[in-house]
């Protein structure tokens, strides 16, 4: 009996022993980093996030989920709470998505800040701030993956369309075509061939045509110059023009007299011809003497 005793005291002192060490051990392990309080709400699905997850700041450890709750003011809305070091720098812009470890599926909040507003956010368990929670990249493809999915099944439909035998047989054609033209094509050199043959015997002729005329330039230059000397003649003729102005000025100052002189003379023969047209009977009788003017003998005033 005693003996009993001895070993039930034996085994109580050993489980006490043995709870104490883990209340020891929990005790030193305890977490004394006085943490702040913040506060992300959302209406996306956290998969894979729980409490005691982890929170990172731009890949740093700065803290972890405390308590994943629904918010009671807002149908569907999550509220995920955490807690952070006070030295972690929580502003304005400050954001949260959720990260997920490698191929394990774990989930954390992964803390950003994208600089547009950096005032800090104060916070305390009597009033914790918000930070907002954007969409991760698994959410934005699932909320685009019917978007996708519609778009690919539209050009399902028009590859569909394409591939219509009616389709490919108008393809067919204009590849029919496109090699039709490609022959064409290629038998334009085999064409050419003969006036590009041809080109080396028109540029010489174009060369010798070119040099005659270099030359039958030069020579109207030479022509040129020698017209225009000072005893070419082009200044030969205008002395002779000048001459020929001088002996015409000469023959008309000599000759003007002259003439005078014969329309004088072909004045008085007019006068005469018509005197012997008026009377005819002049050219045996002579010509009447002139009438007596008044005053003169032989005046005979007219009787009225």
């Amino acid at each position: 009996m005693e003996n009993k005793a001895h070993a039930l005291m034996a085994g109580i002192f050993t489980l006490v022993l043995l709870i104490a060490a883990i209340l020891i051990a929990l005790w030193l392990n305890r977490d004394r980093v006085e943490r702040v309080p913040y506060e992300l709400a959302t209406k996306l699905s956290v998969p894979g996030l729980n409490p005691q997850a982890a929170v990172r700041y731009r890949g740093l450890d700065v803290g972890r989920v405390d308590e994943i709750s629904f918010d009671p003011q807002v149908p569907g809305q999550i509220l995920v709470h955490i807690s952070v070091k006070p030295d972690t720098p929580i502003t304005r812009s400050t954001y949260g998505i959720l990260g997920y470890q490698g191929v394990t599926g774990i989930a954390y909040v992964q803390l950003d800040d994208d600089g547009s507003n950096p005032v800090k956010v104060p916070s305390n368990k009597n009033q914790i701030a918000h930070i907002e929670m954007r969409p991760s990249l698994l959410d934005n493809l699932q909320s685009k993956g019917m978007a996708i999915l519609v778009q690919t099944e539209e050009l399902t439909k028009r590859f569909n369309t394409l591939l219509d035998p009616a389709n490919q047989k108008a393809m067919l054609a204009a590849f029919d075509n496109v090699s039709k033209a490609a022959a064409e094509i290629e038998a334009i050199p085999h064409q050419l061939q003969p006036t590009l043959d041809k080109l080396p015997a028109l540029t010489r002729d174009a060369q010798l045509t070119l040099t005659s005329i270099a030359k039958l330039s030069k020579d109207v230059s030479k022509l040129t110059a020698a017209l225009q000397a000072s005893s070419g003649p082009i200044a030969k003729i205008s002395d002779s023009a000048d001459q020929v102005g001088a002996v015409a000025n000469k023959i008309e100052l000599e000759a003007l007299p002259l003439t005078n002189d014969v329309r004088s003379t072909m004045r008085s023969v007019n006068r005469t011809l018509q005197g012997f047209d008026e009377r005819p009977q002049g050219i045996l009788f002579g010509s009447p003497g002139m009438m007596p003017g008044p005053g003169e003998t032989g005046f005979v005033a007219p009787t009225k």
